[in-house]
This record gives structure tokens, sequence and C-alpha cells, in this order.
């Protein structure tokens, strides 16, 4: 297959998802999916466990970043068997952190964090992959080279976590400052760029009473900068400079999380250089210390015909459902809301 045809289309579809989210998401119907009646709470009334956007929005993200994870694998000629298993381990540790991480920092139980979730990630997947490797049966014999798998990770984060800033778009989460209070240059640059969200149950409104206000659209520039990082990420793998994949993937993502700190109005623990930056610096390093400990001899050029092939199994399609499903049930189901849902009788239908 091409390289130009991937990653255009990739780019394509990435790049219409992000234009309708900035278009609509923000409004008030995009926060609550559904809702799930419950325990009766009076006559006619349950209370209601609501079901949100934001879980299907994230659910894709994983999916999606998964998916790539095992095109860009496989075409490199590991076993698909091998990198789904170190996917699921993978999964297994960064969705708790990504909550663990946050009641650390924020001092709250009902929000995520995936910047704790991918520095918790990184630290653990060179100790999964040695594990993974003295196991035979699990790599069918080939080795999990640490720069290639790393470099696959970073990039799928990188369009993972792009994507899945809509659904903070959705939530009203991340959101920036207020234009209003940033400096003049600040106010002139983002005038016609910048957000409104609406939603009494949105975090942006609950949470610092922004909502109807233009704020700074810090989910859409990470959207935008995550996705270009991860497609030219996608291109230096695909032509086997998996070093440099690596590095650039998170060098980006997480200079530009340093940076996008300083422009968020959500709290983000009681520090002027908060946790996440100072994990954001830690990957960087990690980044650089894993390419020059890992080289990358030995490894054959990306061949996706080849991943095609495996992906397209019906166990795969199978299993990545699965992860979407799971990873709905654990984004999707809302803490901070609720609801209340009354039934009656429509008498002129009897």
């Amino acid at each position: 297959m091409d390289q130009f045809i991937f990653i255009f289309s990739i780019g394509l579809v990435l790049g219409v998802f992000i234009w309708w989210g900035v278009k609509h998401l923000p409004g008030e119907k995009w926060q609550i999916l559904a809702v799930i009646p419950g325990a009766v709470t009076s006559p006619g009334k349950r209370r209601g466990l609501n079901l949100t956007y934001y879980g299907v929005l994230s659910a894709n993200a994983y999916t999606f970043a998964v998916f790539i994870f095992l095109i860009l694998t496989t075409a490199s000629g590991l076993p698909l068997a091998g990198t789904a298993t170190f996917i699921v381990l993978l999964l297994a540790v960064c969705m708790p952190a990504s909550s663990l991480v946050a009641r650390i920092v924020e001092k709250k139980s009902g929000t995520l964090t995936v910047g704790g979730a991918v520095f918790v990630g990184m630290l653990a997947s060179p100790l999964l992959i040695w594990l993974m490797n003295m196991i035979p049966a699990l790599t069918k014999g080939t080795p999990l080279n640490a720069t290639l798998m790393l470099s696959a990770i970073s990039i799928a984060y990188a369009f993972g976590e792009g994507l899945g800033r809509l659904a903070c778009l959705s939530f009203g989460c991340c959101y920036g400052k207020q234009l209003d209070h940033c400096s003049p240059w600040m106010q002139r640059v983002m005038k016609k760029q910048c957000l409104v969200f609406h939603g009494k149950t949105k975090k942006i409104a609950y949470a610092s009473g922004l909502d109807g206000k233009k704020v700074i659209p810090i989910q859409v520039i990470t959207a935008i900068i995550y996705c270009i990082s991860a497609l030219a990420g996608t291109l230096l793998f695909l032509n086997c400079h998996f070093g440099a994949a690596l590095v650039e993937t998170l060098v980006i993502t997480q200079a530009w999380r340093i940076v996008s700190e300083f422009f968020r109005a959500d709290f983000r623990g009681d520090f002027k250089i908060t946790p996440y930056q100072v994990m954001a610096a830690a990957t960087i390093i990690f980044a650089l210390c894993i390419t020059m400990a890992f080289p990358e001899n030995g490894n054959t050029a990306p061949d996706l015909y080849r991943s095609m092939a495996m992906i397209s199994a019906p166990w795969t399609i199978l299993a990545m459902e699965g992860i979407w499903l799971v990873s709905f049930v654990f984004t999707g189901r809302s803490s901070v809301t609720g609801a209340e849902i009354s039934f009656h009788v429509q008498e002129d239908k009897i």
C-alpha cells in the first residue's frame, strides 16, 4: 500500500472529524447520550445512570489508537498475537492509572487524566516488553524490540489523544482560560478561534462557571498538534526511522503538554508547575534514553499489505470491538452528573 495514500486517508478522516467536533460538541445536547433507569426514588420516578458522548468518543480514540498500533507492529513483522497481548496488558495498566493519578493530583474521584496514564504506561512498557520476551510462545520466537514497540505506542498515543480531545469538547473538560482574562495579543489571535460551551452539566460550567464565555480552544489546538505529530511519526516509522518517530512524537506532544498547561483554566493541582508538566518532561527524557539504550538493528521494513491481511482477520475485528466496549463502559458512565426519570401513561394513546 502506498504510504502517501495511507497517511493522507488517515489525515483526511481525522481532519473532518475534528472539524465536525469543533462545530457541534461544545453544545449542550452533545454531553448525555442516554440514561439507564435505576432504583425507584418515588412513585413513577427512577434514578438514572447517564451514559455520555465522552465515553463514545473516548472509546473511539482508544480503539483507533490500538488499531494504529497493531497495523504498525504487524507491518514490521512482529506477531499479531504477541502485540495484541502486549496492548491488552498495557491498557490494563493505563486505564486504571488514568483515574488513580487524577485522584492523587487533583484530589477528585470523578475525573480521568490521559497525561498521567501516558506517564505510567511509558514507564511500564519496557518491563512488559521484557516480560513478554521471556516467554517465547507469546512472541513466536521474534523478540519485541523496545525502540520499535515504543515508537508504535507513541504514534498510537498521539493519534489517540488527538482524537480523544473531542471527548473533552463534549464533556467540557480540559478547557482553556477565559479569553477576556488573557493578554491583548492572545485576545487578538484567538478572537475568531475561541470556543463557547453551553450546558450547566458540563465541567466548565460547574467547576469554573465559564459556560457561555469565550475561552481559548486548548482542546482543538491539542487535537491538531497531536494528529499532525502522529502523521509525521507514521511517515518516519514506515521508512524504518523508529527512534526518530519515537522522539518526534513524544517530544512534540509532551512539550505541547508542558506549554498548554499555562493556558488551561481547569484545576491542575495546587502547584505553579503542575505534576502533569513534570510527568511530560520526564517522558521526553525517557524517550531519549530509550533510543540510546536500544538499537534499531535487525528490523525489517514495514509492509502495510502484510499488516492489513492480519488486521482484517475476524478474531481481530471482534477483539477491537471488545476493546471499544470495555473502553466505553470504563469512561462512559458519568459519576458527576445524575438524572431522575419520570414515567407516565399517555392517556390519548390508550
